[in-house]
């Protein structure tokens, strides 16, 4: 196995308690990957949150959701969600459209530029996957987003 989280990030003590170095491991790992995901996305002009939200809308079809649904589908919540659903749909990725039937529900939904982006980035984002998770065998992933869903699950719990 590779070198561990006290090498990569110079700690010349070992942890005193496994979560805490589970946890850094976690926010670690998040780190490499969201850099790895960000460059990707730079050239793009998207950010990895519009980037989610993009591919949130693709797989709800074409009839979109409103803010509130797309907040909770979030992987990373944010703020302010209608300002970035604005940014989107300045950049022509997004649209939004009311409801006849209740005009205060505002649903937004992505646009043939927006898919047409998304087509153009799944390549290069599956090649990320790969490129760092490929070499772990398919039992160690599917034991490891297990033991992800815990942690997750904690305060549930």
């Amino acid at each position: 196995m590779g070198k561990g989280l006290d090498a990569e990030i110079k700690r010349t003590r070992r942890f005193e308690v496994l979560e805490e170095e589970v946890h850094l491991a976690i926010l670690r790992t998040a780190a490499v990957l969201e850099h790895a995901f960000g460059q990707a996305l730079k050239p793009f002009g998207i950010t990895q949150t519009q980037y989610n939200v993009l591919r949130i809308l693709r797989g709800a079809g074409p009839g979109g959701l409103c803010r509130n649904e797309i907040a909770t589908r979030l992987i990373r919540p944010v703020p302010d969600v209608t300002r970035l659903l604005d940014r989107l749909t300045d950049m022509d990725l997004t649209g939004r459209q009311r409801r006849d039937t209740d005009r205060r529900l505002v649903r937004t939904e992505i646009t043939t530029a927006g898919l047409e982006l998304l087509a153009r980035l799944d390549a290069p984002m599956a090649a990320i996957h790969r490129h760092r998770l490929a070499h772990i065998p398919p039992g160690t992933l599917r034991a490891l987003a297990d033991a992800l869903t815990l942690v997750r699950q904690g305060d549930s719990a």
